[in-house]
């Protein structure tokens, strides 16, 4: 076959993730692989589209290559993929898979971004592989990229690919209504938002909820940014958090966003995301590496779109809210009744600061932390500024540390291994792990 791999990495022929595509040319000489550095080009692509829709035209099939960023692929990917769709590129057919290198931190949103792009365009999609960085120099890793390789050929010889799990959503939506200011008192709600002078459904229900906010509000629209260009993963800012870039973004966000007591973002979906602008700007925040920053500010979400359709964008927004142990102040969509929707997301996050109200972390959350928690423990000799934080907030909760629970553990399983015990102790067990609760009720009860 001729694949063409579609590298959506900046960093071009340095990316990680490039390399099993070279491991994969050197083990099948029978399959020609054409690399397109797509990430490392985008501006290039922007002003001619011709010389990627040339090489789709050839491939007889496509292989997305890119790291991991932010939940989902780099921001020059998500680019690219919209001048695949505005140039209508002629991949409809065309056999489709991915790999990705990153720590498995949120992969499978990433995994299914593209998935739900690629057969948006026709194209069969095959399941990719997903690699830890590290994982081609070891027997284990190889191995694994050998047999997604095999998989995908067999894919392709016998016509299988995905089943396409997208769902169809109604293409009209309900735009929000004008309405009378509420009083406001003093405050700093921020309203990140994406829209041009034709977004006219956008700027109605961010219209709305500055109206229903009883808390003053701004509105910060990236679209006017002068970004100099996406994320580079190049790490310039590992140490002190000063970004490689010029245009003065870290400094901004964290002087006009982070300072905050709540954000709100606002955007209209676009290819089952934020679009490319957003990411851009999520990308761009690895300037804070992996600290959770603004860990208890609230968050909300104005979505112009088929969000109840995105099953894959819900899973990102509510996760992005988790990982950054923000208060998740829900979503208002223009699908139904919008007014209602905005009202009560408007509502919400005047509670949340009214309250200081705070939500503990779910799955989405706990398991997001632990992969960064190792992550920086391990690599706290480089990511400097990350370690400190990390240590100062208590994040380094490794479960070892917890030594006296450990000791009780084997305790319990010598008494639980041994059948004549365990026939003796009938409920106790129950009624132990209970004791340290009916003692706190008896507590409570006589403080009343």
């Amino acid at each position: 076959m001729n694949i063409l791999v579609l590298n959506g990495s900046p960093k071009g022929k340095y990316s990680i993730t490039v390399q099993t595509i070279r491991y994969l040319e050197l083990m099948h000489p029978e399959h020609t692989f054409n690399v397109l550095d797509v990430g490392q080009r985008i501006k290039a692509l922007e002003r001619d589209f011709s010389p990627a829709a040339e090489a789709i035209q050839k491939a007889d099939a496509l292989l997305f290559s890119y790291p991991v960023y932010t939940f989902i692929a780099p921001s020059q990917l998500h680019r690219f993929i919209e001048l695949m769709k505005e140039h209508a590129a002629p991949a409809e057919g065309k056999f489709a898979t991915q790999i990705t290198t990153s720590k498995h931190f949120y992969d499978v949103t990433a995994h299914r971004y593209i998935q739900d792009n690629c057969q948006d365009m026709g194209m069969r999609f095959v399941r990719g592989l997903s690699a830890d960085m590290d994982d081609l120099l070891t027997e284990k890793g190889r191995s694994e990229a050998e047999n997604f390789w095999k998989h995908f050929c067999w894919c392709v010889e016998n016509g299988f690919c995905e089943p396409d799990m997208r769902i169809r959503a109604e293409a009209a939506f309900v735009p929000a209504t004008a309405c009378e200011e509420v009083p406001s008192r003093k405050g700093d709600v921020v309203i990140v938002a994406d829209f041009g002078e034709d977004d006219a459904q956008l700027k109605g229900m961010i219209a709305r909820f500055r109206a229903k906010l009883p808390v003053e509000s701004r509105i910060v629209n990236i679209r006017e940014y002068p970004f100099k260009g996406g994320c580079l993963g190049c790490f310039n800012c590992a140490a002190d958090g000063k970004c490689i870039y010029t245009d003065g973004y870290d400094e901004y966000l964290r002087n006009n966003i982070q300072t905050a007591q709540a954000v709100v973002y606002a955007f209209k979906i676009r290819d089952h995301s934020m679009g490319a602008r957003f990411k851009m700007y999520d990308d761009r925040q690895f300037c804070n590496g992996h600290r959770t920053v603004s860990m208890g500010m609230p968050v909300g979400y104005i979505v112009s779109g088929a969000y109840g359709a995105e099953t894959n964008l819900q899973t990102i927004i509510e996760g992005r809210c988790q990982v950054g142990s923000n208060v998740f102040c829900g979503v208002a969509t223009d699908e139904r009744d919008t007014d209602a929707a905005i009202d009560q997301l408007a509502a919400s996050v005047d509670y949340a600061l009214r309250e200081s109200f705070l939500q503990p972390q779910n799955f989405y959350g706990i398991g997001g932390m632990k992969i960064f928690r190792d992550l920086i423990y391990q690599m706290r000799g480089m990511m400097k500024a990350d370690h400190k934080f990390y240590k100062a907030h208590g994040q380094y909760d490794f479960p070892q540390k917890k030594k006296g629970t450990i000791l009780k553990m084997y305790l319990v399983g010598m008494l639980i291994s041994s059948p004549k015990i365990r026939a003796k102790m009938g409920n106790k067990m129950n009624e132990g792990m209970l004791m340290p609760y009916n003692k706190l009720f008896e507590t409570l009860s006589k403080k009343k």
